[in-house]
């Protein structure tokens, strides 16, 4: 079994799992490294295996209509008047969630700096409405700098409000995602320039003189919430990816929390299962993929079912935690027309019950776009307004349903909230916002 042939055996299935992966996910993978992948044999050994019964994978995009797409599946109905029927014989997913951050945040320092305990307790109030028993969602590290203690209080209160209403919080503690956070970035507000913001910065990143402070963060947070049991998980940071300056920061940060590690498991935010190999070996214990917005049923049922013969095989938990529509296009960074710019999570909601698989879809709030590419072409995400009101009752009763009851009632409003009308100038007519 340690013989050379049988490496090299193993590596070229293992690349060949990986490059299909690299076909079916948001972001592109430039290059894959295998030094440090034989390194978690039996994880490896089982994505080997996905390549063989996956085998159809790497050209999904080229045969929309291969066997994938004939296997007896849910149908995605844009009425829902069958979600019922589609999911009765189907348990309960075990991992349910949402992703947070309040309606008029544009991004994590401005969540917990403008923190309302009153908006905090009717958001989380409408997860449990959708029978959610997760939250996926972020500290601010730019905050905790700026004020510790208030950071602090804050935290105390959205856990404890998590509690009241059942839900375990997926907890990250920095994101690799969005702009620099500069200031003007951090504060900002506006609704055609607000940005997220990624952390820490790019110059505390790159240079390890200045990595105390991220690391009196982890300590910080370790030392009182490692073994707290209001948390799912706790989230190093967001889809580090393959940039080296990003992945040196995240490695070395890794080291410290699993310095501290208690009771809640460790994990990393990934775009795809082929970043995780690595995170395994830095000492992570659930494994994460994003797949927002795939090209057809069958490309997404496939992902799924690979997805979860790695976590039945390896006995890793996998969790799809960033979700939301079927769109078609070539990128991530398709440009958008007509109804593609709007929520749809009934496209995907019944393959995901369907397989069975913990997951978060993006996002629980109706929000204008993080991405400016897609806000400027009038793109918004979520599904409750702030009043309670729903984008799409059959969204929200497609999310439900993975509780294993459908039931929902509501009030259905397929516009944009007054605050975000400056959208509009963005798209082709009023009629685009009633697609369905």
């Amino acid at each position: 079994m340690k013989s050379r042939h049988k490496m090299r055996f193993t590596e070229t299935f293992i690349s060949c799992v990986f490059w299909q992966q690299s076909l079916l996910f948001d972001s592109p993978i430039a290059s894959l490294r295998m030094d440090n992948w034989l390194s978690r044999r039996r994880f490896l050994g089982v994505s080997a295996t996905t390549c063989v019964t996956g085998s159809t994978a790497s050209v999904a995009r080229h045969t929309p209509d291969d066997e994938g797409s004939k296997q007896a599946s849910p149908q995605l109905q844009s009425d829902g008047s069958n979600l019922r029927s589609q999911v009765s014989n189907t348990a309960p997913v075990d991992v349910r969630g949402a992703i947070y951050v309040p309606t008029r945040a544009f991004n994590r320092y401005q969540m917990w700096r403008e923190y309302d305990p009153e908006v905090i307790e009717r958001d989380l109030g409408y997860a449990a409405r959708l029978n959610l028993n997760s939250i996926r969602t972020w500290l601010s590290y730019e905050y905790w700098f700026e004020d510790r203690d208030a950071h602090g209080e804050k935290l105390k209160h959205f856990l404890q409000t998590a509690e009241t209403h059942g839900i375990r919080v997926l907890l990250g503690l920095f994101d690799s995602i969005g702009e620099e956070p500069t200031l003007d970035n951090l504060v900002g507000s506006d609704l055609h320039s607000g940005v997220q913001t990624f952390s820490p910065s790019t110059r505390t990143m790159r240079n390890p003189d200045l990595w105390d402070n991220p690391r009196d963060f982890i300590q910080w947070f370790m030392t009182r919430y490692s073994d707290d049991n209001r948390l799912l998980a706790i989230e190093l940071s967001n889809e580090p990816g393959w940039r080296p300056e990003r992945r040196r920061f995240v490695k070395a940060m890794s080291e410290l929390l699993t310095h501290y590690r208690g009771s809640i498991p460790l994990t990393i935010g990934s775009t795809s299962l082929a970043n995780t190999t690595d995170y395994l070996e830095w000492g992570m214990d659930i494994l994460q993929f994003h797949y927002n917005f795939a090209q057809s049923p069958s490309d997404f049922r496939r992902t799924l079912r690979q997805a979860k013969f790695i976590q039945t095989k390896s006995g890793t938990p996998v969790w799809l935690s960033e979700w939301q529509r079927i769109r078609s296009g070539d990128s991530f960074f398709t440009d958008l027309n007509g109804e593609a710019r709007f929520p749809n999570y009934s496209s995907l909601a019944p393959l995901i019950h369907a397989t069975n698989i913990g997951n978060f879809f993006w996002s629980l709030m109706v929000r204008p776009a993080s991405e400016l590419h897609f806000r400027q072409q009038g793109m918004v995400n979520g599904l409750f307004h702030e009043d309670g009101a729903v984008w799409s009752l059959n969204d929200a009763r497609a999310i439900t349903a993975m509780s294993g009851n459908s039931s929902f009632e509501g009030t259905e409003r397929r516009e944009y909230p007054n605050w975000m009308t400056g959208l509009q100038s963005s798209t082709n007519s009023q009629s685009d916002l009633y697609p369905r």
